[in-house]
């Protein structure tokens, strides 16, 4: 029965790079390169015994010529060796080009076996004809994607641990106080115990919503949305912290700008960025929020004055669980952005000067 593959990514791709990849080969191109190797490793397999089939019959044939015509009976001798130095010569040309072909078939199965014991580090050489090369390159490339996947699942458990264990480790020491007496059983020492246990509630939503989106099990429920009311409402939520922080924020939102998207998922990108640059800005410091058309795409941004981000950190602030050296977050807040937006056919980006502050870029099509 014919086996068909789906022409999406294979389950260890990562979620953040486009498929195929840039220079891949198309699967029609793959299948291809497949039907010639097959064809020639055919003829080749053919070729050989036609070869061995002739070459011994030839040889027995003249081992037991005993009487040569015309006369030319010194001249058995040579004939049957030269015969004999032909197959042989034959022969070994076409084991040579066999093993050609055979040995790199011989590498890819031998890595295949440690890949499967969980060594990610083995590489085989490109050698051989075109189409084994090829073959090597492509299994080389998805060792590399699997070494980095399982290099990704190994980091992401060490840093759930560590998220987990700080407020737990809060939470047990202040209940142990409680118990054992030393702390009073008043308001003051209760509220920290129930604000590390929103933290928990909070990861344990960032993780499960993270690992929905990467996953593309996120289900979206798109309707009709007017922006400019959107970031309005967003903005107005965070008034009050922006008071006490002494910031400005403010809106600017084109009227009229309705898209279809999942309002709550916008909202919660929104949220999180607005709380990225409160958290980041000193006081007496602007919070901007912008919503407008630019051709065919809507776009939303939201800039501020504050530090702004290193240039060794702005390439990974969109990366699960990465944070720089003054931050207070978990290091979800930007990856779950960036996975929504995504969810969305949008386009997250982030532009930044270090102590003149910061500014995120959404882009999303008007059409989707």
């Amino acid at each position: 029965m014919r086996r068909h593959f789906r022409p999406g990514p294979p389950p260890w791709w990562p979620p953040d790079e486009p498929w195929p990849p840039a220079g891949a080969r198309s699967m029609a191109a793959w299948h291809g390169i497949r039907g010639r190797f097959f064809r020639r490793m055919g003829c080749l397999l053919l070729l050989l015994s036609i070869l061995a089939c002739g070459g011994f019959a030839t040889l027995l044939w003249l081992l037991r010529v005993i009487d040569v015509p015309n006369g030319l009976p010194h001249a058995a001798g040579p004939l049957r060796i030269a015969t004999l130095v032909l197959v042989i010569v034959g022969l070994v040309l076409a084991g040579r080009a066999l093993r050609r072909v055979a040995t790199p078939i011989g590498d890819v199965m031998e890595a295949t076996e440690r890949v499967a014991e969980g060594d990610y580090a083995i590489r085989i050489a490109e050698h051989g004809p075109r189409e084994t090369r090829a073959l090597a390159r492509a299994f080389n490339s998805m060792v590399a994607r699997l070494q980095a996947d399982d290099e990704q699942r190994r980091n992401l458990l060490a840093d759930v641990t560590h998220e987990l264990r700080t407020p737990l480790t809060v939470i047990q020491g202040n209940l142990e106080g409680l118990l054992d007496g030393i702390y009073p059983r008043d308001d003051a020492h209760l509220e920290p115990i129930l604000e590390e246990t929103r933290i928990l509630s909070r990861l344990i939503d960032d993780l499960r919503t993270l690992a929905l989106a990467e996953s593309g099990a996120l289900k979206l429920q798109k309707e009709p949305t007017d922006l400019a009311m959107l970031v309005s409402e967003t903005v107005s939520s965070f008034q009050s912290q922006a008071d006490a922080a002494e910031l400005l924020l403010s809106a600017d939102a084109e009227p009229g700008l309705v898209l279809e998207v999942d309002p709550e998922r916008i909202r919660q990108v929104l949220e999180n960025l607005i709380a990225n640059a409160l958290r980041y800005t000193p006081h007496g410091g602007t919070i901007h929020v912008r919503c407008f058309t630019e051709g065919a795409h809507a776009k939303l941004s939201v800039s501020d004055t504050g530090a702004g981000i290193p240039p060794d950190d702005l390439p990974h602030i969109f990366d699960r669980f990465y944070k720089s050296r003054d931050s207070r977050g978990t290091g979800l807040g930007l990856a779950i952005a960036k996975n929504l937006v995504m969810a969305h056919g949008g386009e997250i980006s982030a532009q930044s000067v270090l102590g003149k502050g910061t500014t995120i870029h959404l882009t999303f099509p008007l059409k989707t």
